[in-house]
């Protein structure tokens, strides 16, 4: 408790000193002023899209390694995809956001359309209800109060610093996450044993790739994880950089850490399922795990790790919804064009951060699984979004209304396939893949070569 509240007087500092000058204009608040080094980016870009911290363990404790091939393998090709073609283009173009590239490209319908959707899929709801299952095993408070003080702390030095307070906090949250895991593993072997261990203890579907579930379960992750090529914070990092270079070979170095990463926490779960078998509630294996594992002091440092990883997404992902929320929605219907360089932008994202928080809250007390919100997000979002915002990067676009039209059609087919598979497949087919196949049948037939974006 004592390092948990460490880390609390940290991020109590950070909001009253450390990010208490305001920013200077929009692109110094929105991006840092666009001057990220290479180190920075890889810190904040690693620990932002790793806040899933608690459902990678739900995920492993219940099927095992195929985690890996989950959340882990589909991730890192398309971030691959992403670092090879799409960031310095994220850099040399001149939107801010992704909704203002759509804007260019398509028009204020779409943009408000796309920025609408990328809202609802960065409000952080999943990692909101982390953050509360986290307090409520720390300090046996309910679950309601830990998810809003969590959320308070997270987002607090976020209202005046901007992206400049993400990255700083996201610095010693990256060392964090990564020591914590770093303590665990080697102590869980030395203490039940190796391989032999695991092998002997664990469901003999937890050594293999499917993980016990079927081809398409494992399959539509690797659809779902298109999205990594629409993933707003990607775009929003490679525009902070300080160049093209730096956004390139950021990503690219990002992978390296996320691979080593991914493997502690694979391993961790292993351990949890092999040494908590009965475990009632998966999404809690790695802080059992922890507390059957690890002495006090390691254990603070072990719970403090957790939560560091979950709030270096909490705050990017609620500040880039109060982004798309605040300025890419509400600024542009007002203005009926572009925001870009408003006067009023800064206070309409800061409006956009209360709001998104009361969401976020909302949304995980609602919901009761981090994996589903995943699943169920990524499932409507990425059809409306994938194909339009992955075009507008090319010379080959659809007509103004065909892109709207497809985002329309995609999200709404998905949408009801969902609810008609009440969550899950419906006719044995997850709702992606129809939602996916209406976006090309509205979207190819109409493409056009357009002059170089």
């Amino acid at each position: 408790m004592i390092i948990v509240a460490a880390y609390a007087l940290f991020l109590t500092y950070a909001v009253m000193r450390l990010f208490r000058a305001p920013a200077r204009d929009e692109t110094d608040y929105l991006l840092a002023g666009r001057r990220l080094t290479l180190p920075a980016f890889v810190a904040t870009t690693v620990s932002t899209w790793y806040g899933g911290i608690l459902g990678v363990g739900e995920y492993a404790w219940t099927y095992g390694v195929s985690n890996w091939l989950v959340f882990g393998l589909p991730y890192y090709l398309y971030a691959l995809v992403f670092a090879l073609v799409l960031a310095r283009r994220a850099r040399r173009g001149r939107a801010l956001t992704m909704p203002d590239l759509l804007q260019e490209r398509y028009g204020t319908r779409t943009a408000v359309l796309g920025a609408t959707v990328i809202f609802v899929m960065t409000v952080p709801a999943a990692y909101v209800l982390m953050l509360g299952v986290l307090f409520e095993m720390a300090t046996g408070w309910p679950l309601w109060l830990g998810v809003a003080l969590g959320t308070a702390l997270s987002v607090g030095y976020v209202m005046r610093g901007g992206l400049r307070a993400v990255v700083g906090t996201d610095i010693v949250q990256f060392v964090l996450m990564f020591l914590g895991f770093l303590v665990l593993v080697p102590v869980c072997v030395a203490k039940f044993g190796g391989w032999d261990f695991l092998r002997d203890a664990l469901p003999p579907q937890h050594l293999t790739w499917h993980g016990g579930r079927g081809f398409q379960a494992v399959a539509v992750w690797y659809v779902i994880a298109a999205s990594t090529l629409v993933e707003p914070a990607f775009y929003q990092r490679c525009c902070a950089a300080r160049d093209e270079r730096t956004a390139r070979r950021g990503l690219l170095v990002s992978i390296l850490f996320w691979i080593v990463f991914d493997f502690l926490t694979t391993t961790a779960g292993l351990y949890a399922r092999a040494v908590l078998p009965g475990l009632a509630e998966p999404v809690a294996a790695f802080p059992r795990l922890a507390a059957v594992a690890l002495p006090p002091l390691l254990q603070g440092l072990f719970m403090t790790s957790l939560l560091a990883t979950i709030m270096s997404t909490v705050d990017s992902y609620a500040f880039i919804a109060a982004i798309t929320g605040g300025r890419d929605v509400w600024l542009r219907l007002r203005t009926g064009g572009s925001p870009a360089d408003d006067p009023r932008s800064m206070a309409a994202v800061r409006a956009g951060l209360l709001a998104t928080s009361v969401l976020a809250v909302a949304l995980a007390l609602w919901s009761g699984s981090v994996v589903g919100l995943w699943h169920h997000l990524g499932s409507v979002g990425t059809p409306v979004l994938l194909l339009p915002i992955t075009l507008g990067h090319s010379r080959w676009r659809p007509r103004p209304g065909r892109a709207t039209a497809s985002m329309l059609a995609a999200g709404g087919v998905a949408l009801v396939w969902l609810a008609l598979g009440r969550g899950g497949p419906w006719l044995g087919i997850e709702p992606i893949f129809p939602g996916l196949l209406v976006s090309a049948a509205v979207l190819l037939p109409g493409l056009r070569r357009q002059p170089t974006p």
